[in-house]
């Protein structure tokens, strides 16, 4: 008897491809520019993601396959574009990733590059690698992360200076106002902050008269450089903190196990609990106290709570997108009285479930329905059963809304059917204020606009 499982292609994948991640962080680096080893196709596809939500021009060169290269390699092509790139762009580092092709394929890049030599006026070249067949996006991103770290603190000794205490920052795959909003805080305390990578103002900056071929902004890679002196390092994500008990490498383990440099891993900072406990991380790195501003703002935020409860208590809510975005937004919408009864990702990291596990109260976890590797098809099929009030998470997810009749508040990435995707405060208290605002103004429309009576006062 045959028993084979029937198999089922992916229907419009709640992720997107890996290499696109790793673009992202290096446009987010001072001076850089992307390269992806591959074909062009692979190039167009993450500049249109980019573009449609940031808005702003999104440069990613490419090695051109053909079919020729696909049979020979590539290595021919990528020496003729990073020295084109070198020529029109003159960027202070290439990043280089490789896609599912010249992966396929072998090419072997790292011997490439060695083969090329080293030049006083060429720009420094970092290879990651970014099969889309053995990730996501955010596999994509945090590998990239790792890699330029590992290539600007090799290995060896260094003269710590700590009259000044650095803090390294690795927020992963935030919005823009989410990152600026890190670099106030920083600046309100008066604590040096080096964030990595920084796209918030290369992919959101002033109009132009003439064309910038690299766009102002990103994290100097001088700054960079200067990780391995810091006197610690913070990862936000709860998947990436699980990532690194389990002993995979991260930015922030690479300088922890090379410089022993301490290393602080917590969830993204959604929610009054979980911003608690970022200040409290940084009042005890820093040694300094939470600045009046903030516990204003969290008095705010807590009176809101309390306004708007009988307008969110018991919802119901379908959340998805990258793994470490869910387990946050789950925990914030517990946090307000939401039950996130479906929380659904593309990842595969298998950390998802025992992050929800650890950020959920106990009462509704069996109300939580959790999966992993799922697409859109999957998530509305799943959804339809479990009568949510709401979603929330990308614009990818507009279809599955508009079938099963319910809002969808847009959050995380990509958000390309609106503008100002990438001015979303998603953190802190300021952040959380501006997403609970949010979801009870959806929620108190769609009563209105069902509504067989009307009425404008709630």
């Amino acid at each position: 008897m045959n028993t084979a499982k029937s198999y089922t292609a992916t229907r419009n994948a709640c992720k997107m491809c890996t290499p696109l991640g790793a673009a992202l962080v290096f446009h987010g680096i001072e001076g850089a520019i992307p390269l992806l080893h591959g074909s062009q196709g692979c190039s167009t596809y993450m500049r249109r993601y980019l573009i449609s939500h940031f808005k702003e021009p999104v440069d990613i060169a490419s090695s051109n396959f053909s079919e020729e290269t696909a049979i020979f390699g590539g290595g021919a092509n990528l020496k003729l574009a990073i020295e084109n790139l070198t020529r029109q762009y003159s960027p202070e580092m290439i990043g280089i990733a490789t896609t599912c092709l010249s992966e396929t394929i072998g090419d072997d890049v790292p011997m490439i590059l060695e083969g090329m030599g080293r030049m006083e006026d060429r720009a420094e070249l970092v290879h990651v690698s970014t099969p889309s067949y053995s990730g996501t996006h955010m596999d994509g991103f945090h590998h990239a992360v790792r890699a330029v770290v590992e290539h600007c603190n090799p290995e060896g000794p260094r003269t710590r200076h700590r009259a000044r205490k650095t803090v390294n920052l690795f927020p992963g795959m935030l919005s823009n106002e989410d990152l600026r909003h890190l670099k106030e805080i920083f600046e309100d305390l008066g604590v040096r902050l080096i964030l990595l990578p920084d796209y918030s103002e290369r992919l959101e900056g002033p109009s132009w008269v003439e064309y910038h071929a690299i766009q102002k902004g990103g994290t100097p890679i001088k700054d960079i450089r200067e990780m391995g002196l810091s006197g610690a390092s913070i990862e936000l994500g709860t998947i990436l903190a699980g990532m690194v008990e389990k002993g995979e490498k991260t930015a922030g383990s690479v300088l922890k196990e090379r410089f022993d440099i301490p290393l602080v891993s917590m969830g993204i900072p959604m929610g009054v609990k979980a911003t608690d406990r970022f200040f409290s991380a940084l009042e005890e790195i820093t040694a300094k106290p939470v600045p009046e501003k903030y516990k204003r703002q969290r008095g705010r935020l807590i009176d809101a709570y309390v306004d708007g409860n009988k307008y969110v208590s018991k919802k119901r809510a379908v959340v998805y997108g990258e793994e470490d975005f869910v387990a946050a937004m789950a925990g914030f919408l517990a946090e307000i009285g939401i039950i996130p009864v479906l929380c659904a990702s593309g990842g595969r990291s298998g950390f998802l479930k025992q992050a929800l596990n650890q950020i959920l109260p106990q009462n509704i976890q069996g109300q939580v329905h959790v999966h992993h590797g799922m697409d859109f098809t999957q998530m509305e099929e799943a959804a339809g059963k479990l009568s949510p009030d709401f979603a929330i998470g990308n614009s990818k997810g507009y279809t599955l809304s508009r079938n099963l009749k319910i809002p969808l508040v847009r959050a995380g990435f990509p958000i390309h059917d609106r503008v100002g995707g990438a001015r979303i405060l998603h953190i802190g208290y300021k952040g959380t204020q501006q997403l609970f605002d949010t979801i009870v103004n959806t929620l108190l429309q769609n009563r209105q606009d069902t509504s067989a009576v009307g009425y404008a006062y709630m």
